[in-house]
């Protein structure tokens, strides 16, 4: 019987261009989250490089890696030695000019419990990413691991209140949303404020729309690498919140940190019999949702 109570962590950290660094990097992360007592370990979006979705560049589809290649060896080996869940995104290269944003959800004893692929992708500028990413196939699922039943959506999916719903819907505990999202430096101090109040805002809304916990683990650092570019300036500011939007732990704008969160099915479960959302639904009513317009 799994547990009702557990514990669960993102990682907030500072990434560079150098693959085989943020591998050790994150290793030592989990690591030392796993010894706080982590069972569950979230790492941020694109773990294995800098976001390098700022220009539309031929050579940064280096950084893409075959299903079941690096990552997932060292990482199911790290979760296997540590007995925790690890959901590790990833750069995937699916074949020759199909590539995807994509998430493994590695259980405790090492196996694959699941693969994400990112169903909704941007552009906008400096965030590219329809150059580089074909839109997910795998569709809104919940993954259920030996510590918990999870779904995995990552960063522009956030906006999405399908997606949490239907994620939700199949019995999601948890929506882990890992995230690569900051400022435009120059914009910062027009719109800074309101942009991330939007983005915080979003995401507790999922939490009390569908009574769930919600975690985002997002990346820190100004990230300039193009020429004559202002970069990106990663807010940083993780968190985790309960299925009320109560925010349970939140991080820095700009230091690395593990931010850790016990998780309380008893407390979900009466959070949703005092507030039914899932029951007073009106699904009969809602079939023109999957119209893109209603004109």
């Amino acid at each position: 019987m799994k547990a009702r109570k557990y514990t669960i962590a993102v990682l907030q950290l500072a990434l560079n261009n150098t693959p085989q660094n943020n591998l050790e990097k994150c290793k030592k992360w989990v690591a030392d989250a796993a010894e706080k007592g982590a069972e569950i370990i979230c790492l941020p979006e694109l773990y294995s490089s800098h976001y390098f979705c700022q220009d539309e560049d031929v050579d940064n589809f280096k950084y893409a890696e075959p299903l079941y290649d690096v990552s997932f060896i060292e990482f199911s080996a790290l979760a296997k030695q540590l007995g925790v869940v690890i959901i590790v995104p990833f750069f995937e290269k699916r074949m020759s000019g199909i590539y995807h944003n994509s998430a493994y959800i590695i259980d405790s004893d090492g196996s694959e419990a699941g693969l994400y692929r990112k169903m909704h992708i941007p552009d906008d500028p400096h965030f590219y990413e329809k150059f580089y990413f074909t839109p997910g196939d795998l569709g809104f699922k919940t993954i259920k691991t030996q510590k918990a039943n999870l779904g995995t959506l990552i960063c522009w999916d956030q906006w999405y209140p399908e997606a949490a719903r239907l994620t939700a819907l199949q019995g999601a505990e948890v929506l882990f949303y890992p995230t690569a999202i900051g400022w435009h430096p120059q914009e910062k101090e027009e719109f800074g404020v309101n942009q991330h109040g939007a983005w915080m805002n979003v995401m507790k809304g999922h939490a009390v729309a569908n009574g769930v916990y919600v975690a985002a683990a997002n990346r820190i650092g100004l990230e300039q690498y193009v020429p004559d570019t202002n970069g990106i300036e990663f807010w940083g500011q993780s968190f985790i919140c309960g299925p009320q939007g109560e925010i349970l732990a939140q991080a820095s704008a700009d230091q690395e940190e593990i931010l850790l969160a016990e998780i309380d099915l008893d407390l979900q479960e009466n959070v949703r019999q005092n507030w039914p959302f899932f029951r007073d639904r009106r699904i009969d009513f809602y079939g023109e949702i999957t119209k893109r317009a209603l004109d």
